[in-house]
């Protein structure tokens, strides 16, 4: 992926004032991207995580990712509004070929092509990387996301049911798998 692209969001309502520029993650992107990641930890079950970042914690989560896992931005009028990041589906060395997705939009601008913008990126950066397999697994929900991922190609291959609690309810994730 070239260091810095610009992506022209969806047009239509909603559409934002102009192009997305996605980008490699930098340091000084952590406050922006513990920001938008903190309220999807509080306030909704986008991620299972329970307690939100410290600026110290996404710092050192962000210094850890490079190469195929890094994480990239999305800037619109040279803000940061969203973030992705792709990273080992799982631990055993059979599974290397897959990895999984991560996509983070700030909420008051969904719907404005700027998930897509970073979904697209990080399933071409997982096919330069040489990655197989690209798994995403969304609350069920989530419509936004399954219908984001859909619209990228993804299909969904099964359902994990209550794997999660959080806000004091059990939680079911659909698995949704792109084949590169």
């Amino acid at each position: 992926m070239p260091e810095s692209s610009p992506r022209d969001p969806s047009t239509g309502p909603g559409s934002s004032p102009g192009p997305v520029t996605i980008r490699t993650a930098i340091s000084a992107d952590a406050e922006a991207i513990r920001t938008i990641y903190n309220h999807e930890v509080e306030n909704t079950t986008a991620t299972m995580d329970l307690v939100p970042r410290s600026l110290d914690d996404q710092l050192e989560w962000l210094a850890a990712r490079s190469g195929a896992f890094a994480t990239i931005v999305a800037e619109l009028d040279g803000e940061v509004v969203g973030f992705a990041s792709l990273s080992p589906y799982k631990e055993r060395a059979a599974y290397r070929p897959t990895v999984e997705d991560s996509v983070y939009v700030r909420r008051d601008l969904g719907g404005r092509g700027i998930g897509k913008a970073l979904l697209t990126a990080v399933i071409e950066l997982a096919a330069t990387s040489g990655f197989h397999s690209v798994m995403a697994r969304i609350e069920a929900s989530g419509e936004a996301s399954r219908a984001l991922h859909a619209s990228c190609g993804f299909r969904e291959v099964g359902v994990e049911i209550e794997v999660g609690r959080k806000f004091n309810r059990w939680i079911d994730m659909v698995l949704m798998q792109k084949l590169l």
